[in-house]
């Protein structure tokens, strides 16, 4: 597991003021209301959408990519769903670490516990598999107060942001673990413990498979999920997560466990793990995080990039 990091003297530097301030201003507004919040969010959201450019380019070619017969308008309305939805999820990622239980669980809801409970009854850990859906922060939270999990992540470079990202995350849940630490996730899962893994971005050609995603017939897509479901003594289950409609909150839905997985095919099983995404992706398609270069990685380095 991560060592948990500490308060240091040198975060009071002046050099980190203006940090500080940031980080103080964002902690008033989060006591405003959550419709307020969301609000805010959006606005957020559309300055964003002018202000990245290139990540509105990113998300346009991956949403023409994807969905080719979708007409133009319509993706253009969805560019715009999707930067509303990313400015919600500036808020949503520290109201997932700092919002108090008695203010974020009423927001938190939960179906399919009685697939982990069945698994760990078994004496095996549970792999999780979750997609890069935007309110991802509080779907960890909301997943800690029912069934609390090991995350597996990427330490902020920034130690001060690592210092609340750390705590933030484990504010309901377990413990964390470096990406690098195979070994540690490994053996979490023989500990019986429910892991967080996130296949769905492009990590590049080592240790993955070119299989559909959408309309793209060769997308590099990780066999890291292969690697650890097959190594551990676990079991492999998938979530579907998303914000409820109306101020409603959050909704976790643990799907039944894969059967026979992995099971010696690479190319049909991380292919099984794409259409699963892809089914959570299609009944919210606004709300997943498209501004990634999900298809920078092609077949053969020769080949053009498609963006």
């Amino acid at each position: 597991m991560v060592q948990a990091p500490r308060f240091q003297l040198s975060f009071l530097h002046p050099k980190h003021w203006p940090l500080w301030l940031g980080l103080g201003f964002l902690w008033l507004l989060l006591w405003l209301p959550y419709p307020a919040l969301m609000k805010l969010g959006e606005g957020l959201g559309l300055l964003l959408m002018k202000a990245l450019k290139s990540r509105v380019k990113v998300t346009r070619r991956n949403l023409e990519l994807c969905f080719p017969d979708m007409p133009e308008a319509e993706r253009e309305r969805l560019v715009r769903q999707n930067f509303k939805e990313t400015g919600k999820a500036a808020f949503e990622t520290f109201m997932g670490w700092w919002w108090p239980d008695w203010r974020a669980r009423p927001l938190c809801h939960f179906k399919g516990l009685e697939h982990i409970e069945a698994i760990q009854a078994e004496g095996k850990g549970v792999f999780l598999l979750s997609g890069h859906f935007l309110c991802l922060e509080m779907i960890a939270r909301t997943f800690g107060f029912y069934c609390p999990a090991v995350g597996f992540y990427r330490p902020n470079d920034n130690p001060i942001m690592e210092y609340f990202q750390y705590h933030g995350r484990l504010r309901s849940n377990r413990a964390l673990i470096g990406k690098r630490d195979v070994r540690a996730l490994i053996q979490a899962l023989n500990d019986k413990e429910v892991c967080f893994y996130l296949p769905d971005q492009d990590y590049g050609r080592n240790k993955a498979e070119f299989v559909p995603f959408f309309a793209v017939q060769e997308t590099a897509t990780t066999t890291g999920t292969l690697l650890f479901a097959g190594s551990a003594n676990c079991k492999t289950v998938t979530i579907h997560s998303y914000r409820l409609p109306g101020y409603q909150g959050y909704q976790v839905e643990v799907l039944p466990a894969f059967d026979n997985f992995p099971s010696g095919d690479n190319k049909a099983d991380v292919t099984r793990v794409n259409q699963w995404l892809e089914q959570g992706i299609i009944a919210h398609p606004s709300q997943y995080m498209w501004l990634h270069r999900r298809f920078k990685t092609r077949p053969n380095p020769e080949d053009p990039s498609l963006y």
